[in-house]
């Protein structure tokens, strides 16, 4: 893997100049994932603030071939441009000493919720396609409505903190674990903060045969309420509480990339956002607990897949 020096001097595929917010995960995550290939890439991206904010016609944030799609078919739209590569080089009309790697990108609500089906459907035909959530956990683009992505206990427009709600009311879909169970060659779950293992799971998602997956959390200001500033803090603040691990599944083994040395209490990470202010009120300790049961829960699966893995492997 090249070094963080080496990186920077990679020519950027993301301009600066667009429109996403200060402090958007999103941008982060696109030009960490980008600068981990030198072969050429075409990008999809579907409807969301990626999209909308890099692409304000008549201009364009991206120095490499892209297509805008609807919001639920980025990825089958990928698959479509990925065979027609395949079958133009059979054909000898481009050159098979210059591969080139296509990346679907889409939020929460493109890949979690209305692309859903698409997605799944494209990773069992099983084509050559890297698809990329950027999950900032709502529907930022259109308003902070909730996805599936959301986590519970989280203020959003549509599932508002009043007086018979606590915001969302049920914890987050685990979409890595889903994809995973299609048995791709690679899955994972990455973190801006993180920067060394994103890129190593890019690169190698990049240089794997077939359909790969990476699902990127991406903190979002506005939504999430807090400092620009403060975002990839927040990041890392996932992942040193375990509401938001690292791993990754190669060839159905899983492997976790990052063990925090101490596990910090998901306490700690909600009192840094607006979204989850109403949690600090005495009369919701409960649910702080309930959260707090669901995160170690999730975390000690984690830990069996992988110790299984490990037993699986030796055997």
């Amino acid at each position: 893997m090249p070094s963080l020096k080496e990186l920077a001097k990679r020519p950027e595929r993301l301009s600066g100049g667009h429109r996403l917010c200060a402090g958007c995960g999103a941008s982060i995550a696109v030009r960490q994932i980008t600068k981990c290939t030198e072969d050429a890439i075409v990008v999809g991206c579907s409807t969301g603030c990626l999209e909308v904010a890099t692409t304000i016609y008549p201009y364009t944030a991206w120095r490499v071939p892209y297509i805008h799609n609807a919001f639920e078919n980025v990825v089958p739209t990928m698959s479509g441009a990925e065979t027609a590569y395949r079958a133009l080089k059979k054909r000898g009309r481009l050159p098979a000493d210059k591969p080139i790697k296509f990346i679907a990108f889409g939020g929460d609500g493109g890949l979690y919720d209305i692309g859903f089906g698409a997605l799944s459907g494209v990773l069992e035909r099983r084509h050559n396609v890297l698809t990329v959530c950027y999950n900032n956990g709502a529907y930022m683009n259109t308003g902070i409505q909730r996805s599936s992505a959301t986590p519970q206990c989280a203020d959003t427009t549509t599932a508002p903190v009043g007086k018979v709600s606590p915001g969302k009311m049920v914890p987050p879909k685990d979409l890595t674990a889903i994809v995973a169970a299609h048995d791709i060659p690679y899955a994972a779950q990455a973190s801006i903060s993180n920067w060394r293992d994103l890129t190593n799971k890019a690169e190698k998602a990049l240089a794997t045969e077939g359909p790969t997956f990476l699902n990127v959390l991406a903190p979002c200001p506005r939504g999430w309420r807090h400092a620009s500033a403060d975002t990839v803090d927040i990041a890392k603040g996932a992942t040193d509480c375990c509401m938001w691990p690292l791993y990754e599944v190669e060839d159905g083994v899983w492997k976790i990339t990052y063990k925090p040395k101490e596990k910090t209490p998901v306490a700690e990470w909600f009192a840094k956002q607006g979204r989850f202010r109403h949690l600090s009120r005495p009369e919701n300790a409960h649910l702080i607990q309930e959260i707090q049961e669901y995160v170690d829960w999730k975390w000690e699966q984690l830990l069996r897949n992988e110790a299984r893995a490990a037993v699986e492997v030796g055997a």
